[in-house]
């Protein structure tokens, strides 16, 4: 039987997970697999994708549907109970959809080479959605001190209005996790006040599309370290495709 992977969200231009995977299967010899990206708006459309296509084994999740789905699953991996956010759909031998969260993973397994074991680094997490979720899962599991930011101000976040000289100096580490940057919209980054960057801060940005964002090279212009989001994205790719096959 042929087998069929794919990718829903919404938009999808900016995503290189069709082309990860289409190489993988050249590469590895892996035949009578496709990956396909289905861009849909409103995150329930997934389930026709299921019930139309029979040959359909799993879909990995982006921007806007990481929470979203998780009501029309079946059931949720420990990952994705952990992180309260799903990333990767797989189908059951019994047809049951069962939600998992790969980006934590991906995140944290990539975040650990980059911290150089500056782990005592107070962190930053921009945005509030499901790939957040993930980054912080990764953050408790290391010990690390976090807070969000976010356009409106809550008990667990503080406005990029509140960001002044003195928490840029305590929060040395900033973590986006917002679409702000990606293209096609390569101009556009965090409001962050970059005057107050020092070479002691690292910038982890989970845009990969374009390689240096603009937020990666503001940060770079103050001798910080940057990093974007490409090796979270093959980490958590192979982890989906240890999912689907186990």
């Amino acid at each position: 039987m042929n087998k069929i992977y794919g990718l829903i969200g919404y938009p999808l231009s900016h995503s290189f997970s069709k082309k990860y995977f289409t190489e993988k299967f050249e590469k590895e010899g892996i035949v009578n697999c496709r990956y396909e990206l289905f861009p849909i708006a409103d995150a329930k459309d997934f389930l026709s994708l299921f019930e139309q296509n029979r040959e359909l084994q799993g879909l990995n999740v982006t921007i806007p549907h990481k929470v979203s789905v998780i009501p029309f699953l079946h059931s949720l991996d420990d990952s994705a109970v952990k992180v309260g956010a799903v990333n990767v759909i797989k189908r059951s031998g019994e047809g049951d959809l069962i939600g998992y969260n790969s980006d934590y993973y991906g995140f944290k397994a990539s975040l650990i080479p980059f911290m150089e074991g500056n782990f005592n680094k107070k962190a930053l997490i921009l945005g509030k959605g499901g790939a957040a979720k993930a980054v912080e899962a990764a953050l408790k599991d290391l010990s690390m001190v976090y807070k969000y930011v976010s356009r409106q101000e809550s008990e667990s976040s503080i406005t990029y209005n509140q960001l002044n000289e003195q928490v840029m100096n305590e929060y040395q580490l900033i973590i986006n996790t917002t679409p702000l940057g990606m293209y096609p919209a390569v101009d556009e980054a965090p409001a962050l006040p970059y005057d107050f960057i020092t070479p002691n801060h690292y910038f982890y940005d989970l845009v990969y599309n374009p390689p240096i964002t603009k937020m990666m090279q503001l940060a770079q212009n103050k001798q910080a370290k940057a990093k974007n989001g490409l090796d979270m994205l093959y980490l958590q790719a192979e982890k989906a495709w240890e999912i689907w096959n186990s």
